[in-house]
């Protein structure tokens, strides 16, 4: 009775593996099934090109709007509820991922380390007529096999004999690693972007020159990130310029910045600019925008005040940022200040909106009774934060894949060779460059007879 109920729960059992083997696994080892995972993972890369990732709401709104919509169907409403805003961290971009590589695992591990072991797998020729089923064969009645194999090794053929009257020799044999190195090159891509999904993140910070900050502004990161955000470590903006061509462009910005322990001691110290960002502990600081942040003026003897500046709402007229400075005790009266760079040009509005002057920093002006005095425009730097734990596991993946694809070029060759009395048979056959084979194989006769009896390709 046990004997039975085991016997009947192992059928049980084996149902599911039947089904796995015969029904899902040729399915999920197809090559058109990898071609459609690829181009569709292709397709919505993409699309998170295109569409710019981990932007706020408004952002979308604004740029994205339902009526009409771009191609008729992109709103910011589809955008946000198919996840087009961060598309390499939605579950389903991943799901495709994970479903790619385990196409590529299955399709190692049934089609292309079989075709390996197969390929380390000879015998010898022992009858003539085994050599008629080769793509290319001959017949010689002069020749011998001392004089094939001292050939076949200047051409790096690895030879096994058998007795002296059976050969077989091969070369190429990494042409059949090649796939496999390709798709472990494949798979470890997977493997470093999902890795880098889960656990990087993105940020963003304004810090005015002169300032320190830790990495507080997350706009985009996954589910394990929160190891990879700076804890024990900060970060000052020692100085933020701006170098202007000589028509009043912008040429390049800079920020000269530092890393700083918890004692506040520098640990690391640079000068970034456009594509030359800072690299600390995995982070990467680079520089993508600038900004002014505050003024410093003096009334009359006053002491030296530090205001805020504001970006203005200019309607796509340009950038310029404003503040108002009050020139009575009391609040009762105040001048604006407008700013539009750092070359120094400020210029000082009255309360009805009346241009009063035109200065530069370190310049003074008379101004509702009092001498104003503007000292500096202090601008601040835009930093986009970024760390990718899973960068250096896609490079380890790059590198095996082009790895592999070099090694897929080398060609599989294997020759047969048979002595039988005073015939010399020899036969070959390869995976690749056949012509290129073909003419191997007719040099190889040429030199070991001046006429062979036949060739058969």
């Amino acid at each position: 009775m046990l004997e039975n109920s085991a016997s009947t729960e192992s059928s049980w059992w084996s149902v599911p593996g039947r089904f796995l083997r015969r029904e899902f696994l040729p399915v999920l080892t197809d090559l058109r099934l990898a071609i459609a995972l690829l181009l569709i993972i292709a397709l919505f890369s993409v699309s998170g090109t295109v569409i710019e990732q981990g932007q706020s709401p408004a952002y979308y709104q604004s740029n994205y709007p339902e009526h009409p919509a771009l191609f008729g169907f992109l709103s910011w409403k589809v955008i946000q509820v198919v996840g087009l805003d961060h598309v390499y961290r939605t579950w389903w971009f991943l799901g495709l991922l994970i479903l790619f590589g385990t196409s590529l695992t299955a399709c190692t591990f049934t089609r292309q380390l079989p075709a390996l072991k197969a390929a380390q797998r000879w015998k010898y020729y022992d009858e003539p007529k085994q050599f008629q089923k080769l793509a290319l064969s001959a017949e010689l009645d002069t020749g011998s096999l001392n004089s094939l194999t001292s050939i076949l090794q200047k051409q790096r053929y690895k030879i096994f004999q058998e007795k002296d009257d059976l050969v077989y020799a091969r070369k190429g044999i990494v042409g059949r690693i090649g796939p496999i190195i390709v798709h472990v090159g494949i798979v470890t891509i997977l493997l470093g972007g999902i890795w880098g999904a889960m656990t990087g993140f993105l940020a963003q910070e304004m810090v005015a020159s002169g300032n320190t900050f830790q990495v507080k502004n997350i706009i985009d990161a996954g589910p394990l990130a929160t190891a990879q955000i700076p804890k024990d470590w900060s970060v000052r903006v020692n100085r933020f310029w701006i170098d202007y061509t000589p028509t009043g462009g912008i040429d390049q910005f800079y920020s000269d910045m530092s890393v700083l322990n918890n004692e506040g001691q520098e640990v690391d110290h640079k000068k970034i600019y456009v594509n030359e960002p800072l690299r600390y502990h995995g982070v990467t600081f680079y520089q993508t925008d600038w900004g002014l942040s505050a003024v410093r003026v003096r009334v009359n003897k006053s002491p030296i005040f530090q205001l805020p500046m504001a970006q203005l709402d200019t309607k796509g007229r340009g950038r310029i940022w404003g503040t108002w400075i009050p020139t009575k005790p009391d609040l009762s009266e105040g001048v604006s200040l407008l700013a539009k760079d750092l070359q120094g040009m400020v210029l000082i509005y009255d309360a009805t909106g009346k241009l009063v002057d035109t200065v530069r920093t370190g310049m003074s002006t008379q101004v509702n009774g009092v001498t104003l005095k503007v000292l500096d425009v202090i601008g601040s730097t835009g930093l986009q934060i970024k760390a990718d734990p899973g960068i250096p596991i896609v490079y380890t993946g790059f590198a095996l894949l082009m790895a592999g694809v070099v090694m897929s070029y080398f060609s599989h060759s294997q020759i047969w060779a048979l002595q039988k009395g005073d015939r010399l048979y020899i036969g070959g056959k390869t995976n690749r460059a056949q012509v290129a084979f073909e003419r191997e194989i007719l040099d190889l006769l040429n030199n070991l007879a001046s006429k062979p009896k036949g060739v058969e390709v």
